[in-house]
């Protein structure tokens, strides 16, 4: 069974149809510019010119950077302050002609992807998927069940939010070497490690394709620490997911 998802992030908005039963993308993603400023109706006119692009007429996942409960996004970090508080599900909805629309955290998502279909499959005790991008989006896992919004991207490291300073977008933005950025990341699994105990790290986000060049960099921490293997498609497929579950 298809079902689309659609990931909206800090830079860019991307969508596909899902493969739901190989938790892959049926189609090539589209993608759009996130547009600036990020309001409500500019977002969800970006959304709807994903879905436009394959003409999709069934149910919509979609992810948002932030806390969502209920429809309602509750935190805007990295996007217009617009959506704080926003009934983005009834917004989405309106947009898209009244398809229905289910509405999550774009971590959780990607980590519901990462856990029944890719590195997190079949693991037990704490797992915890962190994607790094314009922020850090977190999904925590225990013996498989989500504890959603955590948004632990926003943990307080060395006086600053832990997302400015080991983002990937703090690594373009200073211009930082993988050596030197691959530190910063490692000072927050630390402190992360030392507030969670899990068992495994996922690291996903754009930044998971290039892995090698700074996992192996990262020393003194103790849970196993691996690539997301859905990469930068399971938000998508984890929106797809959550649409289907609905």
């Amino acid at each position: 069974m298809n079902v689309f998802g659609v990931d909206i992030g800090g830079s860019g908005i991307k969508g596909a149809p899902v493969d739901l039963e190989r938790g892959d993308l049926a189609q090539e993603r589209h993608k759009v510019l996130t547009p600036h400023p990020s309001t409500p109706d500019a977002v969800a006119d970006g959304v709807a010119e994903v879905i436009a692009h394959f003409g999709w007429t069934g149910p919509v996942g979609i992810t948002f950077p932030g806390v969502v409960t209920s429809g309602i996004t509750r935190t805007a970090a990295n996007v217009d302050k617009g959506w704080i508080d926003k009934d983005a599900a009834s917004l989405l909805g309106d947009r898209l002609g009244g398809l229905p629309v289910t509405i999550l955290n774009d971590a959780d998502a990607a980590g519901v992807a990462e856990m029944t279909f890719g590195a997190g499959r079949g693991r037990k005790g704490t797992v915890i998927l962190l994607t790094f991008g314009t922020g850090i989006g977190s999904a925590v896992f225990i013996d498989g069940r989500l504890v959603p919004n955590t948004e632990l991207g926003h943990l307080e490291l060395n006086g600053h939010d832990a997302e400015t300073r080991a983002s990937t977008k703090a690594k373009e933005d200073e211009d930082l070497s993988w050596t030197h950025w691959a530190r910063r990341v490692q000072k927050y699994l630390a402190h992360v490690e030392m507030l969670f105990s899990p068992e495994l790290f996922i690291v996903g986000g754009g930044v998971s394709r290039k892995a090698e060049k700074f996992l192996p960099l990262i020393e003194d921490v103790r849970a196993e620490i691996v690539p997301a293997e859905l990469q930068n498609n399971a938000g998508i497929v984890g929106a797809a997911m959550a649409a289907a579950s609905r």
